[in-house]
């Protein structure tokens, strides 16, 4: 049977570039070049195909080889800035090696095209590209159902990240807790609310205006403030409903954006709502906000599921 090496190259550079792709999105990982980088960390997967398929170095067939090989595809591809981040890249990128390639075996085996062999762990022959292609994209929708059930399992947990609130031309750092049974939003704009301690709220909006709009909000009697006008367009009044008190209002305040970074996460919102509240949400001030699920997508994912 005739072997064509380069075409053995070029399907080797497609699975590549395939695998780490779904690595990419399901990483979120951004770099400069990226594209390039994972065509380059796709070649790189290709050229050491050949040389296994070749047996030209037999010590190239090895586990360690192969394992060096994963660390320096993944490490061009995604540029891990310390060892435990290349750690949770290499895994994310054998475990969807894994699938895709049950993927394109299952295929193989129902198909069963002719003059398909393994030689030296690299498949060879006859077989139509485009049963590589279907496998990769059936593992990449595989891949993505698994790791949202699993990202909603994951933040279903109570987490406390760090937040940076940005209003005008003044910045506070506040620690927010995730309460997965937070959906909170404005109702008109559909805008997301975000549940702030009143005096958290006062370091960026002065305490006598803050006061102000809670009463006239409230009904409540009080004395004509005409600095009021400035924040006029930014107030919002925000419906919830909480165990004991079905219908509550909060009086919020549009915020210019928020900052929500961790290890894994950098999300950053434009349009954000504070909810203002005016007792303590934990005794120990282990975080003084709330956040929901909502709030930890991405400007373009909110995007895309509105679309």
């Amino acid at each position: 049977m005739t072997i064509y090496l380069d075409i053995i190259f070029v399907e080797n550079i497609l699975m590549n570039y395939i695998i780490l792709f779904a690595t990419l999105v399901i990483l979120k990982a951004k770099n400069k070049w990226q594209q390039i980088r994972l065509l380059v960390s796709g070649v790189i997967g290709s050229v050491y195909a050949i040389i296994v398929y070749l047996d030209i170095l037999p010590i190239y067939s090895g586990i360690i080889a192969k394992a060096i090989l994963s660390i320096v595809m993944v490490y061009v591809a995604f540029n891990p800035q310390n060892i435990k981040q290349l750690f949770k890249q290499l895994l994310i990128f054998y475990l969807i090696s894994f699938i895709f390639g049950g993927c394109t075996f299952a295929l193989i085996y129902f198909i069963k095209p002719e003059n398909v062999q393994m030689r030296n762990g690299v498949f060879v022959g006859m077989y139509p590209i485009k049963v590589a292609i279907i496998g990769g994209v059936i593992g990449f929708i595989i891949t993505q159902i698994a790791f949202k059930i699993n990202k909603n399992k994951l933040n279903t947990k109570n987490t406390i990240f760090d937040i940076q609130i940005y209003y005008e031309d003044k910045t506070i750092n506040i620690k927010a807790l995730l309460d997965s049974g937070n959906m909170l939003k404005d109702p008109v704009s559909e805008i997301p609310v975000i549940i702030i301690e009143k005096e958290i709220m006062y370091k960026i909006i002065p305490k006598n205006i803050l006061d102000y709009i809670e009463k006239i909000m409230k009904g409540d009697e009080a004395e004509e403030n005409y600095d009021i006008q400035n924040y006029i367009s930014k107030i919002r009044m925000v419906p919830f409903m909480s165990i004991g008190k079905e219908n509550g209002m909060l009086v919020g305040i549009r915020l210019d954006k928020i900052k929500i970074q961790t290890e894994d996460i950098d999300v950053e919102r434009k349009d954000v709502i504070a909810g203002i509240y005016d007792k303590k949400i934990t005794k120990d001030n282990k975080y003084n906000a709330l956040i929901g699920l909502n709030l930890l997508e991405t400007e373009k994912e909110l995007y895309q599921s509105k679309c």
